[in-house]
């Protein structure tokens, strides 16, 4: 490649592609192109993989691309033995909350499914009320499945009521690394001491919620 040197405009050499960039280090296919007027792209591996222009930037992601939450409606009468929460899911829908970024999440009968492969923070916390008496632990369970059938346990959210009308709040997490969307998936199971515990829930806003965020990539 021959290069040109201006005392005006610098130096200045031929356009390159993105299979042969003009600018590169050892490796031939690797580099930076202009392929046309206001324009430089980026190349790995003869691939173009960013392009800036005067209009901006492309093929960079920034940021989180996908969030969902989800909630119960109304409340729930807490299960003494674990028991998936099948009923009374809903997208969170109030004005004020942005919701979704990117794709959603969906459910059926109590399993999500996710939209997309990637690296998936697990929110959840929940209000519970003990409408009559003490309750010595009511449990949020966080199981996965890796294969559309068998689920194991990966997170716990725990806590108590002191007494009868006592309110009260668990949480947990879980990083999932959901490789295929069609055999990992996320359910949520309940159960509490006795039956007289409450798991709190409106449509109005989040007495409880259940957050998905992907933070990377798989």
């Amino acid at each position: 490649m021959a290069l040109n040197i201006n005392g005006t405009t610098g130096i200045s050499g031929v356009d390159g592609s993105v299979s042969a960039p003009a600018v590169t280090g050892t490796d031939s296919n690797t580099g930076i192109t202009f392929p046309s007027a206001d324009t430089i792209k980026f190349a790995t591996g003869g691939v173009e993989r960013m392009s800036i222009t005067n209009s901006g930037i492309t093929g960079m992601t920034a940021g989180i691309t996908q969030a969902d939450v989800w909630r119960f409606t109304s409340n729930l009468s807490c299960p003494t033995t674990p028991t998936v929460i099948s009923a009374n899911w809903e997208q969170v829908d109030t004005d004020s909350q942005a919701n979704p970024i990117g794709s959603s999440m969906t459910q059926s009968s109590g399993t999500f499914t996710f939209p997309s492969t990637g690296k998936y923070l697990i929110l959840v916390q929940q209000n519970h009320e003990s409408s009559a008496g003490e309750a010595h632990y009511v449990f949020i369970d966080t199981y996965v499945t890796l294969d559309n059938s068998g689920y194991s346990q990966a997170a716990r959210g725990f806590s108590n009521c002191s007494s009868g009308g006592a309110i009260n709040t668990l949480s947990s997490n879980f990083f999932f690394d959901v490789t295929d969307v069609s055999t990992h998936k996320v359910r949520f199971y309940a159960y509490a001491y006795n039956n007289s515990q409450l798991l709190r829930g409106t449509t109005a806003y989040n007495e409880n919620s259940y957050t998905f965020i992907k933070l990377g990539e798989t």
